[in-house]
């Protein structure tokens, strides 16, 4: 059974840090690749950073500078650290893995940037 579990979203003030993980199970971890997205409400879900097996990275304009990407293959564990943090950052993240056709998605952590 395929599993991936993020956590680490919370309330966090403008300027502020928080850093996602994403834990998988059931899947050859090493081949996929990895990636965030996020959804904020009324709009559609969009991709925020991504690392492939071989660790290269690529972000959504957005966030460029500020969210980093990073995976542990050991720890079977995808990360996302974001920096200076903005109001516009609120939104539910996803953690999802992809290799050929197959597709998994985890259930999504809740971030809020609010004063």
């Amino acid at each position: 059974q395929v599993q991936l579990v993020e956590s680490g979203g919370g309330l966090v003030q403008p300027g502020g840090s928080l850093r996602l993980s994403c834990a998988a199970s059931g899947i050859n971890f090493i081949i996929y690749a990895m990636n965030w997205y996020r959804q904020a409400p009324g709009k559609q879900r969009e991709l925020v950073a991504a690392i492939n097996s071989g660790g290269n990275t690529n972000y959504a304009d957005s966030v460029k500078g500020r969210f980093t990407i990073s995976r542990d293959n050991a720890k079977k564990t995808v990360y996302l650290q974001m920096n200076s943090l903005k109001f516009e950052d609120t939104a539910v993240y996803y953690c999802n893995a992809k290799f050929a056709v197959m597709d998994y998605w985890g259930q999504g952590t809740q971030v809020t940037v609010s004063s």
